[in-house]
C-alpha cells in the first residue's frame, strides 16, 4: 500500500478528514489542533500524532508501504 492507497482505504473507511494528515497526499486545511501523522524524513518513514503543537513519532519504519499499513491500524 502507498500513500495514495492509503488515502483511499481511509476515505472507504469513513476517517474523518481532520484526523490524520498524510504527507504530499492529505493535508487538511486548516491544520488540526490534533491529528495523527505519516511523513518522510531522511531514510525512514514515520507515524506519530500531533498534539498541542509537538509532533510525536510513535514509530519509524523502512518502508512506505509498512507506514501506511501502521497509520491505517491506528486510525481503524
Amino acid at each position: 500500500m502507498d500513500r495514495l492507497e492509503l488515502r483511499a482505504a481511509l476515505i472507504a473507511a469513513g476517517v474523518a478528514d481532520g484526523y490524520y494528515r498524510i504527507q504530499d497526499v492529505h493535508e487538511p486545511v486548516p491544520t488540526p489542533p490534533d491529528f495523527l501523522f505519516l511523513r518522510r524524513t531522511r531514510g525512514a518513514w514515520e507515524t506519530g500524532a500531533y498534539e498541542r503543537g509537538l509532533y510525536q513519532v510513535i514509530a519509524r519504519h523502512t518502508s512506505e508501504s509498512a507506514a501506511c499499513a501502521h497509520l491505517l491500524r491506528l486510525l481503524t
